[in-house]
């Protein structure tokens, strides 16, 4: 992430080794959300602590665009599934 108050670029570690990350967004409370093309992970980075959390997805899929909805409490996070040909809605019980 580039900073374009400061110049400063920040990054941040996405796990599990092999992801692929196509797409992020972040929320209403500055977590960046992923979703992997090579893996059947999403995951949701805290952009203060770079704690990460990786949430493991029912069947095989690759996420390319992702979306979040910030009028849900917590959010919710949506993506398609290219390889089930569906939608899937995330949400976080913490």
């Amino acid at each position: 992430m580039l900073d374009t108050r400061t110049g400063e670029f920040r990054d941040w570690a996405v796990a599990p080794r092999w992801s692929s990350p196509y797409d992020v967004m972040i929320d209403k409370n500055e977590e960046a959300w992923t979703g992997s093309m090579l893996t059947d992970f999403v995951t949701r980075v805290d952009t203060k602590s770079g704690q990460s959390v990786n949430y493991l997805l029912p069947h095989h899929t690759n996420i390319r665009r992702v979306y979040v909805d910030n009028s849900t409490t917590p959010v919710t996070f949506w993506v398609g599934s290219n390889h089930g040909a569906s939608i899937i809605k995330l949400e976080p019980l913490e």
